[in-house]
């Protein structure tokens, strides 16, 4: 069963950490309990899975190499259910890992050579995150209308002719910024520091893989697309319903 820290305050930040390296689970669990988190571990994918579904969380730490499943199936498990943000932990910090957990709806990554305050500072961004978004629901903002597509920002959805698009948080985000700025191009340093609210290295590509991801879920073909237009060198752009001729 996974083991969960005595500190039950309801003040606290609840947070699950899902990884076979009960040292390191206990090392975060240390660090983290005494700046406001409750931390609950699991060591395997289906133990994660169930804590998961057993009460929210705030967020999920979540590693690659899991026994029973792996990070990547676990994460697949949660998105079909889930929006929660997830920070994937990979042991190498190698791009096809980091890729492949964006690609499936990862929030953030970060090499298990992380430095405790790096850890803290990614979780919190990732929180703060999820709480903006929360709180500009609450403020009853205006739905973004832009052709077929209707994008909520109060109910944090987004719905294409008739049908409802299931997005990860920062997908949304992305869909949000792109809407509110029809017709005009979005560079990928302003999507960065509008949705991922952190500084990347500016070769990063986080950006760009969580945009294909976005494209698949719209059904957007990049060659010719009818949505999400590549401004070669500038960023990104959604098209307009009168702009069909731009290329």
């Amino acid at each position: 069963m996974p083991a969960r820290s005595d500190n039950s305050a309801d003040s606290l930040v609840p947070i699950l950490i899902v990884d076979d390296d009960v040292k390191l689970c206990r090392l975060i669990r240390e660090y983290l309990e005494p700046l406001g988190y409750a931390v609950t571990a699991a060591h395997t994918g289906p133990e994660g899975l169930a804590a998961a579904a057993r009460e929210p969380f705030a967020a999920i730490i979540l590693d690659v190499m899991l026994p029973g499943m792996n990070g990547f199936d676990v994460l697949r498990n949660l998105r079909a259910k889930s929006n929660v943000p997830v920070l994937m932990l990979t042991g190498r910090g190698e791009e096809p890992d980091r890729i492949v957990g964006l690609e499936l709806g990862a929030d953030d990554y970060l090499p298990k050579t992380f430095s405790t305050r790096e850890l803290l500072a990614r979780l919190r961004a990732t929180i703060r995150r999820s709480k903006v978004t929360r709180a500009q629901g609450e403020s009853r903002e205006p739905e973004v209308v832009v052709g077929e597509l209707r994008v909520d920002p109060e109910a944090r959805r987004a719905v294409l002719s008739g049908q409802a698009l299931p997005l990860t948080a920062v997908e949304f985000d992305l869909l949000m910024s792109l809407a509110k700025a029809a017709g005009r191009v979005r560079s990928r340093e302003q999507l960065l520091n509008e949705v991922a609210d952190r500084n990347f290295d500016v070769f990063d590509r986080s950006i760009d893989v969580h945009i294909s991801s976005l494209r698949k879920k719209l059904g957007d073909d990049p060659k010719s697309p009818r949505f999400i237009i590549t401004v070669r060198s500038a960023g990104y752009m959604l098209r307009q319903p009168e702009s069909e001729g731009v290329a």
